[in-house]
């Protein structure tokens, strides 16, 4: 596969996207896309993996899509990480200056961080590993500094605040293994909603304040960023699915048909034959459930009514014509549904005119794209040591927030 080929396969529990992308020469810099593969998931539950050989073919099948549609060979992919095993912890690692002239060095940078990691909660930390580590501020002599690095700076104590996202042990080393034994090799991996921000979010949305919400099937996702950087990220296991479930219990019809009326109602249109009234008050009444947690989440982390450009939503579930409304009158913030960012370029972004990624419940696919073409360095996961920190990670996705999308 040519070197400015990437390719990005985000695993959900409804679906599975593959998206093929090559380097794009237009001014606004989004991958072209040359090909796509989607498959039904199965052998999944809210992320996880419970049935390996339904995965597998799965995830197989979506591959040999993409390959037929790119007419081309997938033999490296960029994998997405999700599911309710998803989380993120804030933690702060302080180190008093190696250097006799007091100036700080790359090892000071390296040993606050790893003081940073050593601090987090052993309660949290079990059975998880770290697939981000992501420096959100670095302070010397308890002072902030601008920019993200502080090496040839002068003090006695650097300290650095880290966002850590980490990933449940066992289940990022089943997805692993599904997709090696789809029969492609892993590059590299990265949480799905930092993946979907790439493509859902523009650069002054992250400067100014942003929550990323992914609606999906089974759970929900968020990350907050400011100052563009990802500040907090968190999963919830609640998703469109349990609006199906509570249609069929309220109106009294199989889960097919109540797939089928939340279908309408996301084209904008309801069966005559439902009360459209009830119908309303049942998938509120979920949205609702949906949008505590959020709420709750930025109560948590400080950010409540504090993010001026507001919530972005995205995944399956932002298709409901309320969602918006609703996202508004509980958080208190500015709303809207995403779209992705070349969605102004979006037949130009696409190389094959029967391949379609018009809407968002592609960005997390097609943001790996972004992030593969744009990372540097080779690197297979195959042999990460889970042992260790992703330092490559790290740093290559500190330099890339921070330049990346105007």
């Amino acid at each position: 596969m040519a070197k400015h080929v990437a390719v990005g396969i985000d695993i959900g529990t409804y679906h599975v996207k593959v998206v093929v992308a090559e380097e794009s020469q237009t001014s606004y810099g989004m991958p072209t896309v040359l090909g796509v593969g989607y498959a039904e998931s199965k052998g999944l539950r809210h992320g996880y993996i419970i049935n390996q050989n339904d995965a597998i073919r799965s995830i197989r099948k979506a591959i040999r899509q993409a390959e037929r549609t790119s007419h081309m060979a997938i033999k490296r992919v960029f994998l997405s990480v999700g599911g309710i095993g998803l989380s993120s912890y804030r933690s702060t690692g302080e180190v008093m200056i190696s250097r006799a002239d007091n100036e700080i060095t790359e090892l000071d940078v390296d040993k606050a961080l790893a003081a940073a990691q050593q601090a987090i909660p052993q309660g949290i930390a079990v059975n998880k590993k770290n697939i981000h580590q992501i420096p959100v501020q670095f302070r010397v002599e308890g002072k902030p500094i601008l920019g993200s690095n502080p090496v040839g700076m002068k003090g006695v104590k650097l300290e650095v605040d880290v966002l850590f996202v980490m990933s449940l042990e066992h289940h990022l080393a089943e997805l692993i293994q599904a997709v090696e034994d789809a029969g492609v090799e892993i590059a590299d991996v990265m949480a799905a909603p930092l993946s979907a921000s790439l493509v859902s979010l523009t650069k002054a949305e992250k400067i100014a304040g942003v929550v990323l919400a992914n609606i999906g099937s089974e759970t929900v996702s968020i990350v907050v960023y400011e100052d563009d950087i990802p500040i907090s990220l968190e999963t919830f296991p609640i998703g469109s699915n349990d609006i199906t479930n509570d249609i069929a219990l309220g109106l009294q019809v199989s889960l097919d048909e109540a797939e089928l009326i939340k279908t309408d109602i996301e084209s904008g249109t309801i069966p005559v034959k439902h009360p459209r009234k009830k119908l309303e008050e049942i998938i509120d009444a979920r949205l609702s459930d949906i949008f505590d947690l959020i709420a709750a989440h930025l109560k948590k982390i400080g950010k409540s009514g504090m993010l001026p450009a507001g919530i972005v939503i995205t995944g399956g579930g932002s298709g409901i014509t309320t969602v918006e409304d609703l996202a508004k009158s509980y958080l208190k913030l500015p709303s809207k549904v995403a779209s992705l960012v070349c969605n102004d370029q979006i037949e130009e972004c696409i190389h094959d005119k029967s391949v379609s990624i018009k809407d968002a419940t592609w960005a997390v696919a097609y943001g790996l794209c972004v992030f593969g073409l744009h990372a540097e360095g080779e690197g297979s996961i195959s042999s990460f040591n889970f042992g260790k920190v992703f330092k490559a990670l790290r740093d290559r996705i500190l330099k890339f927030f921070k330049q990346f999308l105007p």
